[in-house]
């Protein structure tokens, strides 16, 4: 299982630079290898057993398991309610009564794997995006200031790069910080869809799936119904019909134990709360940019809360002289540089631009 999963683990390593948020790399990154990890244990059907199990008198086991792999089984939604091994032999198995309606079809099983490694892709969509857009400017800004420990004459000549690009590119960066606030959206319209996906995918079953198996301990014995084996069905029936001796159709109906979903079921209870957590997460986030963007003032303040060592007076001062995606920079530069150079490169900067105005 380690091999299995060992080549999932470069996509976690640490970043030197970072170029988002943190909630940003739940999405893209943690996200993306949870959905990658669970697409591959599901595949790799060795590790949890034979997929499908049939019972049936009188013909081949192998091909009816093929047979009902492929095609789809049922259960009887009415007979969850009643009393296993008294009404029923199992739950959701019942006689059908040649009653086509009252049958509840489980076909998404097949699907799982390729699903759960589709949503993977959604999810490192925006991280594609935006590594694409970023095309390492930050890094580039950056040179190694990160580590406070470096030779004089070396720092005070990456400061003045870094100074003289920011004074002649000042007021052009608002491409960047808007692409970036783009792939941060993209995050949450990609989580809303995906949760309407699986939903779509499970039945209409998968948007109330977490909030019932919460409330499942809280029910009287006699109203309970597992919501897990409702959607996850562990046995299930199969109709496989085949010609007899003299011509005639046989109906031969079987009983199918399914154990891949009990897999299955574990995987997206997480999955559902995880889901659910960073769809608030990815909303606050969203709610929070556009506050920084509907009001200014409150960017010095966040820019000398990077780095409280630069004063609230120089804060103000440059995010006056600057447009937003100015600021956007120098807020990423004050998550990735060495506090005491940050604070002088600001300090310089500002009393440069102050120059600059001053002249004009």
């Amino acid at each position: 299982m380690l091999k299995l999963l060992g080549s999932l683990k470069d996509y976690l390593k640490w970043q030197e630079v970072t170029i988002d948020n943190a909630i940003f790399r739940l999405h893209n990154v943690f996200t993306t290898v949870l959905l990658s990890a669970c697409s591959m244990i599901i595949t790799a059907t060795q590790f949890v057993g034979t997929p499908i199990q049939c019972i049936v008198n009188g013909l081949p086991t192998n091909p009816i398991n093929t047979y009902c792999w492929i095609t789809s089984t049922y259960t009887m939604p009415d007979a969850f309610q009643r009393q296993v091994g008294v009404a029923v032999a199992h739950p959701g198995i019942a006689n059908d009564f040649n009653d086509e309606d009252a049958k509840k079809y489980y076909s998404y099983y097949q699907w799982v794997c390729f699903a759960l490694f589709f949503q993977a892709l959604l999810c490192y969509t925006p991280k594609w995006m935006w590594d694409a857009w970023e095309g390492g400017l930050m890094r580039s800004l950056v040179m190694g200031l990160n580590i406070g420990i470096c030779h004089e004459k070396e720092k005070n000549k990456k400061k003045k790069v870094l100074i003289d690009y920011l004074l002649r590119h000042i007021k052009r960066h608002n491409m960047y910080a808007i692409r970036y606030w783009i792939c941060e959206a993209l995050c949450l319209v990609n989580i809303i869809l995906q949760l309407y996906f699986m939903n779509k995918f499970f039945d209409g079953e998968f948007l109330s799936y977490g909030l019932r198996v919460m409330a499942f301990s809280e029910q009287a014995q006699e109203d309970r119904v597992d919501p897990m084996v409702y959607v996850f069905p562990r046995v299930t029936k199969c109709t496989f019909h085949k010609y007899g001796a003299s011509g005639s159709i046989q109906k031969h109906d079987s009983l199918c134990i399914l154990p891949l979903n009990i897999v299955n079921e574990k995987t997206y209870i997480f999955i559902w709360f995880w889901f659910i957590i960073l769809a608030t997460l990815l909303t606050m986030l969203v709610v929070y940019r556009i506050l920084i963007l509907s009001c200014p003032s409150i960017r010095p303040r966040l820019l000398r809360f990077r780095n409280r060592m630069v004063p609230i007076e120089i804060a103000e001062a440059i995010t006056r002289k600057t447009d937003m995606g100015d600021w956007w920079i120098l807020y990423m530069l004050g998550r990735n540089m060495d506090p005491l150079i940050y604070r002088e490169v600001i300090m310089e900067l500002a009393k440069k631009i102050e120059t600059a105005a001053s002249n004009q």
